[in-house]
């Protein structure tokens, strides 16, 4: 079979991370890019998940309040009774 070349541009510091990575796994960077490619065709998808699964604003705001909450125990509520609870939530 014959093989050919591809050029490429990555950030360096990314491709320092993927070179130690993939030797670490015992391959180096073409057999990291073929298998890839053969797995992408072979499924006739990209093989790992693309997301733009990015929290809003509000989202990382409340994860903001519950870590200092987890630091500060006395900023939050806590309750003993799930009735009071619920009825405080409902209002």
């Amino acid at each position: 079979m014959a093989t050919t070349n591809i050029t490429m541009r990555m950030d360096e510091d990314l491709k320092a991370q993927l070179q130690e990575l993939v030797s670490n796994l015992g391959m180096d960077m073409t057999t990291f890019f073929t298998l890839s490619a053969k797995q992408a065709v072979r499924e006739q998808r990209i093989p790992f998940m693309i997301s733009m699964d990015i929290p809003n604003e509000e989202t990382k705001e409340a994860i903001e309040e519950v870590r200092q909450m987890k630091q500060n125990p006395s900023m939050g509520k806590s309750y003993t009774d799930v009735d009071e609870m619920m009825k405080e939530l409902l209002v």
